[in-house]
């Protein structure tokens, strides 16, 4: 029996900082993490959370579909249907109630980037300064 070992070069998603990674990908699975050695962020070390993001990737509790609560349950709808919900929802809420009745949450694991372009959003095009980052997610 021949098992399909190899490594995939990425970047950590735990937090801004952008540490070099390699997923460990048996079979077609990732199955586990190490740090880039050459890397020019973490020099081949990682904290216990990068450690184990192989764990987040591959969990089966991780959602794959996007879901609206539809007759009292969630239910998985496609891509499209949920962005439009998603954009009328935060548009009604906006003008019966105003933009500060909007909060959003940024997450550690978003890049620096995502959560820039997020603080953007929530601030040019919600009209809210009610957003918070909490890198302990």
């Amino acid at each position: 029996m021949t098992i399909n070992y190899k490594t995939v070069p990425s970047v950590c998603p735990y937090c801004g900082c952008g540490c070099g990674v390699y997923f460990e990908v048996m079979d077609g699975e990732v199955v586990g993490t190490m740090p880039r050695m050459s890397h020019p962020v973490n020099e081949g070390s990682l904290c216990i959370k990068g450690w184990n993001i192989h764990e987040f990737i591959t969990s089966k509790k991780r959602l794959t579909d996007p879901l609206i609560r539809k007759d009292g349950s969630l239910k998985a709808v496609e891509w499209d249907e949920a962005i439009q919900h998603t954009a009328s929802e935060l548009k009604r809420i906006k003008e019966q109630y105003g933009p500060s009745s909007i909060g959003v949450l940024c997450s550690a694991k978003c890049t620096n980037e995502e959560n820039y372009l997020l603080m953007k959003f929530t601030r040019a095009v919600l009209g809210t300064n009610s957003i918070d980052h909490c890198a302990r997610l």
